[in-house]
């Protein structure tokens, strides 16, 4: 089936010419898609912030927000006016305002689908229209990816303290009454924490720790946070299931598998456990 043009959803009144294009990307901290979910203001602010380069010069700003798991789909994040410009660089030198009355109806839930080549990612508009297609509308607007399934979580911690922030009902109620192994990645480095949630804590409450602390009060993990520092901890550690039961599990067998799984995974002798 032919993918419809973006151009053909635009306002007649709209002339791409007096727009920019914002791609926002992943800035090695959060994930576009996050914050334009979660913090209006805070994605105000990406759509304030002027780099070297006066790239926001026209009067509008079309902005995206980049998909977390491809690479080509963006979700639709408005139509800025910008109503002010000030020439201080790495600052929020530009007074944007959002035009509801231009596709407001489709903010958090148009995709667009642009399949951006090179490392700009402020253009024309008129330059990348062509190439820009609507790929899905959504019944409601974007607020997170849903829970993937007990078996499918492969989450960073920053990801988790989105979810938990948000307090995810999807989330919540399949991990909030359940009794878990599971096991926390260092991706740069390769070394594993193996941790449990057992007794009346569920694996919910137990992530919701490591949210709020970072390191869930685990002496291997508070020594690698004062070494690496908190931007380590939310970008590199991921977090993965890998036993799961009902909390009428028995306790015992739970730290049974979490030994089991500490010696398979040399979570002692080349990770952080230290116990």
């Amino acid at each position: 089936m032919e993918a419809i043009p973006l151009a053909a959803l635009l306002p007649r009144e709209f002339d791409p010419a007096t727009c920019k294009l914002h791609c926002a990307v992943f800035n090695g901290e959060k994930h576009p898609i996050d914050v334009l979910a979660n913090d209006p203001e805070e994605w105000r602010g990406w759509n304030s912030w002027r780099g070297d380069k006066n790239d926001f010069n026209r009067r509008f700003v079309f902005s995206l927000a980049q998909d977390r798991h491809d690479v080509t789909l963006w979700l639709f994040g408005g139509i800025w006016e910008v109503v002010g410009r000030r020439p201080e660089p790495q600052a929020h030198s530009y007074d944007v305002v959002p035009r509801e009355d231009l596709m407001g109806a489709f903010v958090r839930r148009l995709y667009v689908r642009l399949a951006l080549s090179g490392r700009q990612r402020r253009r024309t508009m008129e330059s990348c229209l062509d190439e820009m297609t609507v790929a899905s509308i959504l019944d409601e607007p974007f607020t997170g990816d849903p829970f993937p399934g007990h078996d499918r979580i492969n989450h960073t911690l920053a990801d988790l303290q989105v979810i938990v922030s948000q307090q995810r009902p999807d989330w919540r109620i399949a991990l909030e009454q359940m009794k878990g192994v599971y096991v926390i990645h260092d991706q740069t480095t390769g070394a594993r924490y193996v941790g449990s949630a057992y007794g009346d804590t569920g694996i919910w409450q137990r992530w919701s720790t490591y949210a709020a602390t970072l390191h869930g009060h685990n002496v291997g993990l508070q020594e690698l946070l004062q070494e690496r520092g908190e931007e380590h901890f939310r970008a590199n550690l991921r977090f993965a299931l890998l036993e799961f039961w009902s909390m009428r599990a028995d306790d015992q067998h739970v730290l049974e598998r979490e030994s089991y799984w500490k010696e398979v995974l040399q979570a002692r002798s080349l990770g952080y456990n230290r116990n």
